[in-house]
């Protein structure tokens, strides 16, 4: 991405996916404190003072050129609903993997599904991507049930790949090819 481009409004027919700003600190303590919304999530947070520092790489991802995060609102509330974006993006490779995390109150609306939409047609037209993929812990069906919704394919399993918690978890792979290029 060239850093002289101004950040990336998208905007849905219900969400406004923005640029981080330092007033989003409660909210993504908020979200990656929960329970609920990390028990799948490969970080989390128990201070507000540690929630900085995922703050931050929201921030750096675009100036660094390793990826692109947006916070997700409600369009005409302004109310803070998650999060979304890229993460290791490989521009010689035209490739990226997606990531997303909702406030268990927006569950179950759809949002996500709305939100990662414009995400992946942003990926694909402005970032030129051919390949999004998305790294699933196994035991993670609404996340892996999500996916298929946005038409992502299921690319096979890394078993035993990771240690979270002291114990080895399997990854399902799954991928999104842009099939206009």
């Amino acid at each position: 991405m060239d850093r002289n481009v101004i950040f990336p409004i998208l905007e849905t027919d219900r969400l406004r996916l923005r640029q981080f700003s330092e007033k989003d600190i409660d909210n993504i303590f908020k979200g990656l404190s929960h329970p609920d919304v990390i028990k799948y999530y490969g970080i989390s947070f128990s201070t507000l003072e540690a929630t900085k520092e995922q703050l931050e790489w929201f921030q750096n991802l675009e100036n660094d050129q390793t990826g692109i995060w947006w916070a997700i609102e409600i369009k005409t509330t302004g109310v803070f609903c998650g999060a979304g974006g890229f993460n290791n993006l490989d521009n010689l490779h035209k490739k990226a993997e997606i990531g997303f995390w909702l406030l268990p109150d927006f569950w179950g609306r759809g949002y996500m599904k709305e939100a990662m939409s414009e995400i992946c047609d942003f990926g694909f037209k402005k970032l030129k991507l051919h390949r999004i993929e998305g790294f699933v812990e196994t035991e993670n069906s609404n996340c892996k049930s999500g996916l298929k919704k946005l038409d992502f394919q299921y690319e096979g399993t890394m078993r035993d790949c990771e240690i979270k918690k002291g114990g080895y978890i399997s990854l399902d792979l799954y991928s999104k090819l842009n099939l206009r290029t």
